[in-house]
């Protein structure tokens, strides 16, 4: 099969896509369907976030091969001002389990062909679900390298990005020593601010790319609309000198639904379910939306039955909907990680009362309440209600922190391993948001090292860890197990970097246990 990267070349390289400047994408693939996105330019006033041009007639076609000989749906849709001059199409009817392309049509001009596929049929039983896998792209930490390695790719169902799409900071707030500067160059507060942004990301020829190669699955987590946001509020959001934090939630949040081919759930949220044949159930978590505001590193709120990171109704859907799943894979795609990750204390259920009374938190002092560390109480009912299902391998896959991991999910870390695993987790690491090495201005391993050997020993579930690299993984998912292969680009400021191989972690059905393994597929 050709890759339809091949035949992909960045809009900008060719005149006549200029009303089709922002690339094509499609996304949330369903046996029967799937989601186009593009945006028009009708006249040359009508750039991003500006609410100005014509509403315009788009023609959309979907074919089985890349000639469009054998055209299996067509339509049109009005892309309008009100939405940015977005266009999405959720197109049905098509065959399950196959290979599709597609262009929009505006007046004369034509876009670049896309190519997506479909999921296979709710029965059927897939060998194989290969997913490419990234987060947190910061456009002006690096160049989007990783996007250009999946996108050549021929052997890829979709990509799962797993949060941080954008970054809503103004130039050189983060990082310090920006590669290549957004626009706008000021901190996002406004909806025309976030369309501008989203837009501005679209100018990378490997974001476009990548989106046009495969379908996208997307799920948020803080910045794309502020850091470390809550239901009330963010870390970087200051009432009265930045606005009200709602009306720039809800702006970061339309942007979104109107820059990415992702379908809601539910008015303003991303929790949803993809299925995968009988081979797996891909479940989509919203992190942000329902949370409580994080409490201070240390503190015993974290184990507080309160405190929730998903709201009563999403983690409800969560468990019902694995408790009802026929899928032998349950997938779960959480932003932030869910392995704990503790330093400096006993854990409190090992002291007893007397660490109840001293208000250490049960897991021992996590390093960071971001995550289900802050949230325990949400944690301990989702493992617990895999293990009371009989489930040991189910697999999260998570973004946000800028470093690989491969871990194995205990109900219990402090007894761990003698305490079960009901799955695993893979997190990978940036596509270019700064990690370790990156925030000490020191070259790679000058004190990694020292800082993985700690992880690991505070934390055995921790089989592995890079905290230096930039790059992606590949998901492989089979009825035998699962594999996660991680891949690191050699020079994220480098437009034309590599991508070299770093390790691969396999886990043989219902063990939840990981092993090393050598090669990577594909």
């Amino acid at each position: 099969m050709a890759r339809a990267a091949d035949a992909i070349a960045p809009a900008s390289d060719r005149p006549a896509d200029a009303p089709f400047a922002h690339g094509v994408a499609s996304g949330d693939p369903l046996p029967d369907g799937v989601l186009l996105w593009t945006r028009v330019t009708p006249v040359p006033e009508a750039v991003p976030g500006s609410g100005l041009g014509p509403a315009v007639s788009v023609r959309w076609e979907v074919a089985e091969d890349a000639d469009f000989r054998s055209v299996v749906a067509e339509g049109a849709v009005t892309a309008t001002a009100a939405t940015d001059h977005t266009v999405k199409v959720d197109v049905r009817g098509l065959r399950p389990a196959r290979d599709h392309h597609y262009r929009f049509t505006l007046g004369g001009a034509r876009s670049p062909v896309g190519r997506t596929r479909t999921a296979p049929a709710a029965d059927a039983s897939p060998d194989r679900l290969r997913l490419g896998v990234v987060s947190c792209s910061n456009y002006e930490a690096g160049h989007f390298s990783a996007y250009r390695h999946l996108a050549a790719r021929g052997d890829l169902d979709a990509v799962l990005h797993l949060g941080d799409y954008l970054y809503e900071y103004g130039t050189g707030e983060y990082p310090t020593r920006p590669t290549r500067t957004h626009l706008p160059t000021h901190e996002i507060l406004t909806l025309a601010d976030y369309r501008q942004r989203h837009a501005h990301y679209r100018s990378d020829p490997d974001l476009r790319a990548v989106t046009a190669a495969h379908p996208l699955i997307a799920i948020w987590d803080d910045h794309e609309v502020a850091n470390d946001w809550w239901t009330g509020g963010a870390e970087n959001h200051t009432p009265g000198e930045e606005g009200d934090w709602h009306e720039r939630l809800a702006a970061g949040k339309r942007a979104y639904f109107e820059w990415m081919p992702v379908r809601p759930s539910t008015e303003g949220t991303v929790f949803r379910r993809l299925r995968f044949g009988t081979l797996a159930d891909l479940h989509l978590l919203d992190l942000r939306s329902f949370r409580d505001r994080q409490v201070t590193p240390g503190s015993g709120a974290v184990d507080s039955a309160e405190r929730t990171i998903t709201g009563r109704a999403q983690l409800d859907w969560l468990l019902s909907g694995i408790s009802s799943s026929p899928a032998r894979r349950q997938l779960i795609a959480t932003s932030v990680m869910i392995s704990p990750v503790a330093f400096g204390s006993v854990p409190a259920h090992l002291l007893g009362p007397i660490g109840q009374c001293l208000g250490v938190p049960s897991g021992g002092l996590a390093i960071n309440t971001d995550q289900w560390d802050g949230y325990t109480a949400d944690r301990q009912r989702l493992l617990s209600h895999l293990r009371a299902e009989g489930i040991r391998d189910a697999v999260f896959l998570t973004g946000d922190i800028h470093m690989h991991w491969a871990n194995e999910v205990p109900v219990n870390a402090a007894t761990y391993p003698l305490s079960p695993s009901v799955g695993t987790e893979f997190v990978v690491t940036s596509v270019t948001s700064d990690n370790l090495d990156d925030i000490l201005g020191v070259p790679p391993q000058t004190v990694s090292l020292v800082a993985e050997a700690a992880i690991r020993a505070a934390n055995r579930h921790v089989k592995w860890v890079d905290l230096d690299s930039h790059g992606y993984g590949v998901l492989e998912v089979r009825a035998d197990g699962t594999r996660m292969d991680y891949y690191a680009v050699t020079d994220r400021t480098d437009p034309a970097a590599g991508s070299r191989h770093l390790r691969s972690y396999r886990a043989a059905a219902g063990t939840g246990r990981l092993e090393r393994v050598a090669n990577p597929v594909g």
